[in-house]
């Protein structure tokens, strides 16, 4: 059964962080009123000055934004560049598929964000070397990246 969705019938709350240029406000996730199998997906409205998720990418989920209202300077691996109305915006898995939204306007910047579903998906973030394993939200640094046999050494005396 087709589900509409619109601004009458949407209802907003702040997703607020304990880093305030980091606050948006988020539609309640859209994909589960339909019964979504394959993705998810929400609207946000990003206030003046402020930034979306910090700069990542996803290794397991493709992303794409549509914008509904305002412009944002969205940042990517290839540079800076202002999105607005109607643009539609897709990021592949991977590295390349790095972004980040900054509403750099006077005006709120509302966009439909749509996701693929996956069980377990993980987040890298380039900027500070954290991965994200979601949907646990298990946040953990590259830098303590160990071989797969580390610390398996000793085996034999765990059988005993």
């Amino acid at each position: 059964m087709p589900k509409i969705f619109n601004e009458y019938n949407l209802e907003f709350t702040l997703k607020d962080s304990p880093i305030p240029e980091f606050a948006w406000h988020t539609s309640q996730n859209l994909s589960s009123i339909v019964n979504s199998e394959h993705m998810y997906f929400d609207v946000r409205s990003l206030d003046p000055d402020k930034y979306s998720y910090p700069y990542h990418s996803h290794r397991n989920a493709e992303e794409m934004i549509v914008v509904l209202s305002g412009k944002a300077m969205l940042r990517t691996p290839q540079g800076f560049q202002e999105i607005k109305k109607g643009d539609i915006v897709f990021f592949e898995k991977g590295d390349t598929g790095a972004h980040q939204l900054h509403n750099h306007t006077e005006e709120d910047c509302m966009y439909l964000d749509i996701r693929t579903k996956s069980d377990i998906d993980i987040c890298d973030y380039p900027d500070t070397g954290k991965v994200n394993i979601l949907p646990y939200i298990e946040i953990f640094k590259k830098n303590q990246k160990v071989g797969y046999f580390d610390g398996e050494e000793n085996v034999k005396d765990k059988w005993k």
